[in-house]
């Protein structure tokens, strides 16, 4: 068995440490979402705290951790017979990203529920972690239909498990604790929202504070056991204090004006529903135990506030988290009438809102086919890579677009965009299993074993079924893509209010992608090359930055950008061939530098067409006069073209037609 790295040992993080302890004190809280970038003690100080957690007593042989002194009455294993009970360590469980339905939810023998009448029931990872930890590391990179049966569990603290009118239910309350690198996406905000504190973390700037976080480090993995011997004594003491705490939490007051300031705060915020009162409510009540109060005060909201509200600002996945302080501050000024008048002692044990003490010891030139290309003023621009370069313009304000889907029917990760064969969604047929049955097809199973019953020697009511009867159900759902940008960045693009169009147009169409789960990349050309912007990742709002940042000017490298697309798509489909890939090309079609530039760029679109990549041209042209460049483009990709108004989703009804027809 391995030693984990105690708690009290971890240098910094009082955000982190202290939002794991209120959890701790009150589970009732909601749970903890850390994000920050790697190497930062996320996985660290989340496997540490189940070391500190108070040992809970559970129904003696019960495989769904039942209390004693209350049972599940609906407990698979029950009915429970009072008397024999054992104590054991609060487990923390971890759900790997790629745990598959079963794993989590527990698996129901279908045969022998069917032949039988007998629920022969295993247990998933939730019913082991049920009055304990679920720790779920890159919980954004979780599968959709997995966040939905957290969702549900975290919702309505039990797990069901349901097969063809076959049901098991059993409790599943536990402390949910995720950890994300934001830089590979972002999560859905129905998960977002579940958990009840976010904490932001960083690894510290002062060499000082770096240099003691490798000097523990390398002692503990040198000698793990003599390390943590050294942390006893402080990982005594911050285990009564949780114990201390969890007892005097029904004891703490909430007034009135504390209340009101916590309801100032969330409505000056302007954050969605009244989960984010009741929550801050609960952390302050929880800080206020933990400090060894029976009182909540100002500083106690305001801590809340920064644990509970920044993620529940956010109303898309570029806006930056976080709270504004000063503004916080003067909302808790307006509404401070009634919210101190009950202490005592600001300055007694635990003050200043909660924090925990300090570590001990521890630092703190041929066929164009185009016009000359002009910049902003109408000058012609230079042909060298910076020459003509202009500053960035900001994006447009995005808009709601069309759904553009890749045609066919896949089979990649799950998400919202094109049909895929999933083992979530509509029923469209029956096989046989391959592997474990997952989702029994019940007609089709009947079906198969009805022929045989009397040879089968069946004699009473019951259906004789064996294992080469059942049948899979075959479902279609909806998968994710990776959506690749080709972004024309060349002086002919360059007016600022053109440019400021395509931006908000790219902006528009990452966000789809966002809320359907797909993967991005972004490859833009200008001047003599093209470059790989951002590399496919999850994460859009890394999209989102490096357009934002994205410079203009030069000459149009069409064939050279087509290329570098076209060499990013060839090396995703190795790294992931179930995922289908849809390019978007942002351009006016112009093709200019080096000899036959036109030619060229004819050549290089015809290669995706000869694999059959979906594709779409939004056509960035304007003026009075157009040539109509970008919807030859869009025929040599055997994609669709599609203006930038046409590409709003209250115009031009039938553009996922248009992209299916001719990619077909």
């Amino acid at each position: 068995m391995t030693t984990p790295f105690p708690f009290t040992a971890v240098v910094g993080q009082d955000d982190l440490r202290l939002a794991l302890l209120l959890n701790a004190v009150s589970p009732a809280v909601g749970g903890v979402l850390v994000r920050g970038e790697k190497g930062t003690a996320k996985s660290t100080a989340v496997r540490a705290l189940s070391v500190l957690l108070p040992a809970v007593d559970v129904v003696a042989g019960c495989r769904f951790s039942c209390d004693p002194a209350a049972p599940d009455p609906a407990c698979p294993d029950g009915p429970h017979e009072p008397g024999a009970f054992e104590s054991r360590p609060a487990r923390m469980v971890e759900l790997p990203v790629g745990a598959s339905e079963d794993r989590l939810v527990g698996a129901l023998d279908i045969e022998r529920a069917l032949a039988e009448g007998v629920k022969a029931f295993e247990p998933g990872l939730l019913a082991d972690a049920h009055r304990g930890i679920l720790y779920v590391d890159e919980v954004n990179l979780l599968h959709d239909h997995l966040v939905d049966l957290l969702l549900d569990a975290a919702a309505m603290g039990a797990s069901y498990v349901e097969r063809e009118g076959v049901s098991v239910r059993h409790a599943a309350k536990f402390l949910l604790v995720g950890t994300m690198n934001p830089e590979e996406g972002e999560l859905r905000p129905q998960l977002l929202d579940r958990f009840g504190l976010t904490v932001e973390v960083a690894a510290s700037r002062e060499p000082d504070q770096r240099v003691e976080v490798v000097r523990r480090r390398l002692a503990h993995d040198d000698d793990p056991a003599g390390f943590a011997a050294r942390w006893v004594d402080e990982e005594a003491a911050v285990r009564q204090r949780i114990v201390a705490a969890r007892a005097l939490l029904p004891s703490v007051r909430l007034g009135d004006g504390a209340l009101r300031q916590i309801a100032a705060t969330c409505a000056a915020f302007e954050v969605d529903g009244m989960r984010a009162d009741i929550v801050m409510a609960r952390t302050a009540t929880a800080l206020a135990a933990w400090a060894g109060r029976t009182d909540v005060l100002a500083e106690d909201v305001r801590q809340a506030a920064l644990l509970a509200l920044p993620h529940r600002r956010r109303r898309n996945p570029f806006d930056a988290p976080g709270l504004d302080e000063d503004r916080l501050d003067r909302t808790l000024e307006e509404f401070s009438g009634e919210s101190e008048d009950d202490d005592p002692d600001p300055d007694g044990p635990g003050g200043g809102g909660g924090q925990p003490a300090p570590d001990d010891g521890a630092p703190q030139g041929g066929d164009t086919g185009a016009r000359p290309e002009a910049g902003e003023d109408g000058e012609p621009q230079a042909s060298g890579g910076g020459s003509g370069e202009q500053a960035p313009t900001r994006a447009a304000e995005p808009f709601r677009t069309k759904v553009l889907t890749v045609p066919g029917i896949g089979a990649g990760a799950a998400g919202r965009r094109s049909r895929a064969r999933t083992e979530h969604g509509r029923t469209t047929g029956a096989r046989r299993p391959r592997g474990a049955l997952t989702k029994l097809h019940l007609a089709a199973t009947v079906q198969a074993a009805a022929p045989h019953q009397r040879a089968r020697g069946r004699s009473g009511p019951g259906l004789v079924v064996r294992r080469d009867d059942l049948r899979q159900a075959t479902r279609e759902g909806r998968e994710g893509n990776l959506v690749l940008f080709l972004v024309d960045a060349s002086g002919s693009m360059a007016a600022r209010q053109r440019m400021g169009a395509v931006k908000g147009a790219v902006l528009s169409l990452l966000l789809d992608a966002y809320q359907r789960r797909d993967k991005v990349g972004l490859v833009t050309f200008r001047g003599a090359a093209a470059d790989v912007a951002l590399p496919p990742t999850s994460s859009v709002d890394a999209a989102a930055a490096r357009l934002e940042s994205l410079p203009t000017g030069g000459r149009t490298p069409l064939a050279a950008g087509l290329l570098k697309a076209h060499d990013v798509l060839r090396v995703e489909r190795l790294r992931d061939p179930a995922r289908r890939a849809l390019m978007v090309v942002v351009t006016d079609g112009r093709a200019t530098g080096g000899p036959e530039p036109v030619a060229l760029a004819g050549r290089a679109a015809r290669l995706f067409a000869a694999g059959g990549v979906a594709s779409v041209v939004v056509d960035c042209e304007s003026g009075p006069v157009r040539l109509g460049l970008a919807g030859q483009l869009a025929g040599e990709l055997g994609g669709t073209a599609v203006t930038l108004d046409e590409l709003r989703a209250d115009s031009i009804a039938g553009l996922v037609k248009d992209v299916q027809r001719r990619a077909a």
